[in-house]
């Protein structure tokens, strides 16, 4: 088995319900709809992720097979630990596909088979329309990638700083294009939601402290990939860092 922070995690330049309800939707305005899976989320984040939509594994079509090996056996089982900080990528994947579904199982597969990380890197995706996807599969109670205590999934998408560190990314290739509005929007509540059932300052910084093998970091407590790598991860968004994090502060104190 690979030891979480050991695997080459985050090398890309730059769930949890019972019985999920299934409804149709209308996703800010923009006349796209789509069969979802609506997933309950705690009650002290309520306010901060009322508008966004979650698309669990099951909706998307996640292949839970390639999880396993030919005997049986979960290639990389899942840990959990307490969540630190927040990291925002994008997934630079070059693809043309218009099925944002077909692009975030593409990315599964790659990452699951191709890179070895037994699952997708990341804990959540957000494609250009402001869904959000569940990622990384932390088990059949809880919520998406939280256990029951609510403690964090272990990802693959910075290497040696997998353990407590929740990645979220962005469809598509933002080395020079901004991410769409609904796609932003989407992000600031989802960091929204996360910063304030963790209780983390959106504006401050962490003394980050990896459970696993020790590494250490200072880091903003809503990052990007950069903060952690040399990588151009994740793009134009990176500078908008800062407008982000004023804006999640403002929607959990509002």
């Amino acid at each position: 088995m690979t030891v979480p922070d050991s695997n080459p995690a985050g090398s890309r330049s730059p769930a949890r319900t019972a019985s999920p309800v299934s409804r149709r939707v209308f996703l800010g305005g923009l006349g796209v709809a789509a069969a979802l899976s609506v997933v309950p989320r705690p009650p002290a984040a309520a306010a901060a992720s009322a508008a966004y939509t979650l698309r669990s594994r099951a909706a998307w079509g996640a292949d839970e097979t390639l999880r396993f090996a030919a005997d049986g056996t979960e290639i990389w089982p899942p840990e959990y630990y307490p969540v630190q900080t927040l990291t925002v990528h994008h997934t630079d994947d070059g693809s043309t596909d218009p099925d944002p579904a077909a692009v975030v199982r593409a990315i599964y597969r790659n990452d699951t088979v191709g890179k070895g990380y037994g699952d997708i890197g990341y804990n959540f995706l957000i494609d250009k329309n402001g869904l959000v996807y569940e990622g990384r599969w932390s088990g059949t109670d809880g919520t998406p990638a939280h256990d029951a205590s609510g403690r964090l999934v272990t990802g693959a998408h910075v290497q040696g700083y997998n353990s407590g560190n929740l990645g979220i990314a962005l469809l598509g290739t933002l080395t020079t294009t901004p991410p769409t509005t609904a796609a932003r929007t989407a992000l600031i509540q989802l960091l929204a939601e996360l910063a304030e059932r963790h209780s983390i300052a959106p504006l401050g910084k962490v003394s980050y402290l990896n459970p696993v093998s020790g590494a250490a970091r200072v880091a903003p407590a809503i990052g990007g990939h950069l903060h952690w790598a040399a990588t151009d991860c994740p793009g134009t968004v990176f500078a908008d860092m800062p407008a982000i994090r004023t804006e999640v502060a403002a929607l959990i104190q509002g």
